[in-house]
């Protein structure tokens, strides 16, 4: 191919391919600028984008002056932007660039010192202080799709074979505009991309504000896993241990690891709110106890008025003696403590008991739901209630099975579905093994769990020390719940403590010894 100009169009074109691959925006607007000075020879150029009704300095170029500024170059642009409008409102057309970006018109100029249609005390300016010669100019407006101007390419001093400096030619300008409308593809598709990005990014942030609020008892779980996990992700890749010398995450899988964070517990949305707040064993609309309290103080009256003529001594005996009862059952209501069989056997000889109600019938004084709730050994939901909570993880896989992912996050409902696993494969909802189980998924599962047992804002429990949260999750690595190997890194990198300053009450963080965690093996010496 020996025509030169054909030759122009062979590098247009490819150009065009590599702005279209293009993935970082700031990487891209140099590209931009770059490919430009190279197919009109341009000794120097600026590239700006239209914000807010201004024209910013994203890039400039010059060769002689051995200048390079914005864009992913390490020097910024020191320069303000160019206001659009002038403060009466009227367009500004006074500089090249500005009249440019209002008009939407290509500017092709010879000498700018020979000029009087625009300002070019700017240029004038910056020529005496570099010890330049600004001469000819080519400014072209980049159009969205929408013929919206969202940037101009402004280049200067278009050079012959012989390195003087000659006006843009028609050929330059015809090449300079078919690449300023390819550029302008590629930063719209960008920048749709990004919106569209941030767009999801905020509604998964939604997602899970709207979870943290719908019940008190969730605190802002739902804001500290995602923190939590790339906390512990970070930890992988920068760690010393051999296990983890082949795991890394680049900005896509971080972004993919995040996102499942952040949609975790999406399916929490349909698990009713009794379910979610019930914070005792009879709770549903309300707290069931205070029928059982009625009862007992029926029941304590009906013995009284039974041993008509007893003394006061043993009427206040016997209503210490049910208060007792109640005080008891309360206690046993709150589900804090594990239900031992003498537990057990106490609310069986309660509920054998009976009182007469108003219509002279016997009932006992636990009806058979109440005794079945306040019988669960370990928390607040009986088997049925625990089995619709755990539904929520299969929820989430389902509603995030639904979402028309791209590649970048195709693993979002694997990631998020997964953190209540177990490595022994006692988990739920898919009983998973270790071996079943991605890694990022494995770190949500020590997340998850870490940030509720560490939570100093549920009203249900007291906030843990830091100390007692680690020996907590240290039994659980121990029983098969959670991944040995990201518990020891867990551990041993402190990631527990960068999270605590940053999310904890300073109450709440002890001093932590490794060698008193239940199940931490620490690297062996080298």
């Amino acid at each position: 191919m020996s025509n030169p100009f054909l030759k122009k169009i062979e590098q247009l074109n490819k150009i065009g391919i590599a702005l279209s691959a293009q993935s970082d925006t700031t990487a891209l607007l140099g590209q931009i600028l770059e490919s430009a000075q190279e197919l009109t020879a341009a000794d120097g150029g600026t590239l700006y984008r239209v914000i807010n009704g201004k024209l910013h300095f994203d890039v400039i170029l010059n060769r002689t002056l051995n200048i390079k500024m914005g864009g992913n170059y390490t020097k910024g642009v020191p320069f303000g932007a160019i206001p659009l409008t002038n403060n009466d409102g009227s367009a500004n057309c006074s500089a090249v660039a500005a009249y440019v970006g209002n008009r939407g018109e290509t500017v092709n100029i010879e000498d700018v010192y020979c000029d009087d249609r625009f300002d070019f005390s700017g240029a004038l300016k910056f020529d005496q202080n570099a010890h330049y010669r600004t001469q000819s100019m080519l400014a072209i407006p980049l159009k969205d799709f929408e013929d919206e101007v969202i940037g101009v390419l402004q280049l200067i001093n278009a050079q012959d074979e012989t390195g003087q400096v000659v006006p843009f030619s028609v050929e330059s300008e015809s090449l300079a505009r078919s690449l300023a409308s390819q550029a302008s593809v590629a930063l719209t598709n960008r920048r749709l991309i990004d919106e569209h990005k941030k767009l999801f990014e905020s509604f998964s942030k939604m997602v899970a504000d709207a979870i943290d609020k719908k019940s008190p008892y969730t605190g802002k779980h739902c804001e500290r896993v995602p923190v939590l996990t790339m906390m512990l992700a970070e930890a992988a890749i920068n760690a010393q241990d051999p296990i983890f010398k082949d795991f890394t995450m680049n900005e896509a899988e971080r972004y993919e690891l995040q996102t499942a964070a952040w949609l975790h517990d999406c399916g929490k949305l349909t698990t009713p709110e009794y379910i979610m707040d019930k914070s005792t064993k009879l709770e549903t609309v309300f707290d069931r106890i205070e029928l059982v309290k009625t009862r007992l103080n029926l029941k304590a009256f009906q013995e009284i008025v039974r041993k008509h003529g007893i003394s006061e001594t043993e009427i206040a005996q016997t209503q210490a003696n049910y208060l007792s009862a109640y005080e008891r059952l309360k206690q046993i209501n709150t589900g804090g403590e594990f239900l031992n069989d003498e537990g057990i056997d106490f609310l069986k000889f309660i509920a054998g008991k009976n009182y007469t109600n108003l219509m002279g019938e016997k009932e006992s004084l636990l009806t058979d739901d109440e005794l079945t709730n306040l019988m669960i050994q370990r928390g607040t939901l009986n088997d049925e209630e625990r089995d619709i909570m755990q539904d929520h993880a299969a929820m989430s896989i389902h509603m995030l099975n639904m979402l028309p992912f791209p590649k970048d996050l195709k693993r979002v409902a694997e990631f998020a579905g997964g953190h209540h696993e177990r490595m022994d494969g006692k988990g739920y909802p898919n009983h998973l093994k270790r071996e079943e189980l991605s890694i990022p998924a494995r770190m949500m599962g020590i997340a998850d769990i870490f940030e509720a047992l560490s939570a100093g804002d549920r009203p249900y429990k007291e906030a843990k020390k830091l100390s007692e949260s680690l020996k907590i999750l240290g039994f659980m690595k121990k029983d098969g719940h959670v991944d040995p190997d990201l518990f020891n890194l867990f551990v041993r990198e402190k990631v527990y403590l960068r999270y605590a300053e940053s999310y904890l009450k300073p109450e709440q963080i002890d001093e932590v010894d490794p060698a008193k965690i239940p199940g931490y093996e620490p690297l062996p010496e080298a």
